[in-house]
């Protein structure tokens, strides 16, 4: 292709970077249409007044990313992206964007596949407070929220707070859940196209977001300790990721939790490289773990998100995240343009439970029946391979030969049980193969409920899979 040379006006990192990243922009663009031949490596050196070796080193980088392949004598080629389709009237859709989960769940199905807070009777200090609220803001309920009292920061800030962590009111940002907060925060500050970085087992409705809102996925390995630090660095430096969405604490749905070690040299390679980190406490909130959070070693890249729904009341959708002071405007308008904005009543009740106390006490009754009902899951699956924590409302279950996560999901879903299999946890097509399933604790009214629920689990784990007919 000889009419095309990049511009390289723009840009960070060195020029073979930089080189690189304005060549897979244009491919995004549709300017390098697959197929296209790159300028021979020795004619772009000249046009562009850089060496040989720098042009080969950014193609080299190129075809690391999986964006082109080069042959000997042949020259370097733009290969053609999943999206390419001359078939397609619009830009492709990510398939299966809402997962494995059924849109709405069958009555009479056992839910073992939600870990909302338990019901402990938060519903009766819900009410009071809705009645509270209604006499004192009756103008603030029927208009749209146009001021944030400090009060909702102050809620916010405290119910971050864990171990040395401790937020400003200024650095944070009230939400529709912690969900909505990560959100938020990767539309304020990346770009469509930006990869974003997420361990292969992960929250990956996260992930299938990102994804319909045009940013890729970067898939980063882990071990029964957490994300590798070194293969987080090798993503870096291959494909420059913009940020990387991590559960330090009691990983979804491994239970894995990274200690000090590993969250150093993620924080220190997240700085070289210059990586937002987003940190979801979710559950490290439910837990009594003193391992500093990432915020700690990295406070000035580092998003902390969480709130009310798996320790006090999913229904309320109550959220904040703490973020750099710069971020926090930028932020909050993503937040209203995703999500309509903050309404008035759900803040007002979450900040209204925390800074009364009740958020607190309604968590550590919450705690107390996880804890009741891991109890269960602990005599009744005994003797099998299993990942079971306190205070954290799921498990996860290795299956043994010859069961695969799909048919005993299926299994279980025909014997009246549902749960989640691995695959609703891939953040992007992995090879990686887990046979392991996760189920929650929580949403069950009763203990009785839980214990049945095991039970069924255990019969298949023990008939295996003659005991599981497919076609029935």
């Amino acid at each position: 292709m000889t009419n095309w040379l990049p511009d390289l006006s723009s840009g960070a990192g060195p020029l073979y970077q930089r080189l690189a990243d304005r060549i897979e922009a244009d491919i995004d663009r549709g300017v390098l249409a697959a197929g296209t031949k790159l300028p021979p490596q020795r004619d772009l050196a000249y046009d562009i007044g850089a060496t040989v070796g720098t042009i080969g080193r950014a193609y080299q980088l190129l075809r690391e990313r999986g964006l082109v392949s080069g042959e000997v004598g042949r020259g370097t080629y733009v290969l053609r992206r999943h999206s390419d389709d001359s078939q397609q009237d619009g830009p492709a859709l990510p398939s299966h964007p809402e997962g494995t989960r059924l849109a709405v769940a069958p009555p009479g199905k056992l839910r073992l596949d939600s870990t909302a807070a338990p019901d402990t009777g938060q519903g009766g200090i819900i009410t009071e407070l809705l009645a509270q609220i209604t006499r004192d803001h009756a103008y603030e309920i029927a208009s749209y929220t146009r001021d944030f009292p400090q009060r909702w920061m102050d809620a916010g800030s405290l119910w971050l707070a864990r171990n040395g962590f401790r937020p400003a009111p200024d650095s944070i940002v009230p939400t529709l859940g912690t969900h909505a907060a990560v959100m938020a925060a990767i539309a304020a500050l990346t770009a469509p196209g930006d990869y974003i970085a997420f361990e292969h087992l992960t929250y990956s409705q996260v992930s299938r977001s990102a994804g319909l809102v045009g940013r890729r996925i970067a898939l980063v390995g882990s071990d029964a300790e957490g994300i590798d630090p070194e293969d987080f660095e090798r993503v870096c430096a291959q494909k420059h990721p913009r940020m990387v969405f991590l559960m330090p604490t009691v990983q979804n749905p491994t239970l894995a939790t990274i200690d000090v070690g590993r969250r150093r040299d993620i924080a220190l390679i997240a700085r070289e490289y210059n990586v937002l980190l987003v940190e979801d406490d979710l559950y490290g909130g439910l837990t009594e773990d003193k391992t500093p959070l990432l915020a700690e070693f990295a406070p000035e890249r580092t998003i902390v998100a969480s709130g009310l729904s798996k320790s006090v009341s999913a229904g309320v959708r109550g959220g904040w995240l703490s973020c750099p002071p710069a971020y926090r405007h930028r932020i909050q308008v993503a937040h209203k343009m995703l999500t309509g904005g903050m309404p008035f009543l759900l803040a007002e009740v979450g900040s209204r439970l925390v800074l009364s106390g009740k958020a607190h006490e309604i968590r550590r009754d919450s705690i107390a029946e996880i804890n009741a009902r891991i109890a269960i899951v602990r005599e009744k699956l005994a003797g099998f391979a299993f990942q079971a924590r306190d205070n954290v409302p799921f498990v996860w279950l290795t299956l043994p030969d010859p069961w695969l996560s799909g048919t005993f999901k299926n299994a279980s879903y025909e014997n009246g049980v549902l749960l989640d299999d691995e695959d609703e946890f891939k953040a992007g097509r992995s090879e990686q193969v887990f046979h392991a399933v996760r189920f929650g604790i929580s949403a069950p009214s009763q203990r009785a409920d839980v214990a049945r629920g095991v039970e069924i689990i255990r019969r298949l784990l023990e008939e295996g899979r003659a005991g599981y007919d497919s076609f029935g």
